[in-house]
């Protein structure tokens, strides 16, 4: 049995300095056809100002035009990733919160161009912090919400993975913000998908070897679905990390080996993706 729909990787990273379009060439010849690309700061040395803010994103979504030429369909997220910005209350102080403003309008200005689909990877620290760190974040990621909301835009999350009460935590912010909950693509989730674990959250299912046998026993307890990603990272000095661009289609393929209803997976690649993001 083969899977001859579409299939989408909802949360990608690519390096001009990395494998670039290799990596989006090995994920279209196992069958991919779409991508979620996602910004990825310089870790090192992330923007300060919003000239460079706007630099860098207008970068991304000129590789995206790039992967485009391929052949593939590409959606693109702009936003100030969580672990590039939170250190910056350290490096920066005040001006840390005006920093993130700044990344946040710039991508909200690339959205409104149509040359972005939402706004990502946003919010709260995924490691020990103190606790102002994580109140300030938390605020502003509950104020970021509450722009998704006023613009009817997603937002694709990055959150710290250990708790089983985050989900939770984050549709309450969500309600508070007068955003649907569905808008809320929690990046990197685990694989239990039913609704009583993601309060009717989107999850962008990392999708490890692991990840099968609980996708198959709670996807019919979901609320709306689940998409699929690898996280690719184009980093050469992580190969492979955190999963390969040919994971998506290879899991794909093994969930509908284990039985999960074609519907499904249609909805995973296509009518889901479409319903948050918009179509392409």
């Amino acid at each position: 049995m083969d899977w001859k729909g579409p299939i989408l990787d909802d949360h990608f990273h690519l390096n001009r300095d990395g494998r670039f379009l290799d990596a989006a060439r090995d994920f279209q010849r196992v069958g991919g056809t779409h991508l979620v690309l996602v910004h990825c700061p310089d870790f090192a040395s992330p923007p300060v100002t919003r000239q460079g803010h706007s630099d860098t994103y207008a970068d991304t979504i000129a590789m995206a035009q790039e992967v485009r030429d391929l052949g593939l369909g590409v959606r693109v997220i702009l936003g100030p990733h969580p672990a590039a910005f939170a250190h910056q209350f350290e490096s920066l102080g005040d001006r840390a919160e005006e920093n993130y403003w700044d990344s946040i309008e710039t991508a909200l200005h690339f959205v409104h161009e149509g040359l972005a689909h939402g706004i990502g990877e946003v919010g709260r620290p995924h490691w020990p912090v103190s606790d102002e760190i994580w109140n300030r974040s938390n605020i502003l990621l509950q104020e970021t919400m509450e722009l998704a909301a006023r613009e009817n835009i997603p937002l694709q999350l990055h959150v710290e993975g250990e708790s089983d009460l985050t989900y939770g935590e984050l549709a309450q912010m969500a309600d508070r913000a007068g955003l649907a909950r569905e808008k809320l693509v929690r990046h990197y989730a685990p694989p239990r998908v039913d609704e009583s674990y993601t309060h009717g959250l989107t999850p962008s299912v990392l999708a490890g070897s692991g990840s099968i046998e609980e996708l198959m026993s709670t996807f019919e307890s979901s609320s709306h679905g689940f998409m699929l990603e690898t996280d690719y990272m184009d980093d050469p000095r992580r190969p492979g990390a955190v999963l390969g661009p040919k994971t998506v289609p290879k899991r794909t393929r093994q969930l509908l080996e284990a039985g999960l209803d074609e519907e499904v997976l249609y909805n995973t690649h296509v009518d889901l993706p479409e319903r948050i993001y918009g179509a392409i």
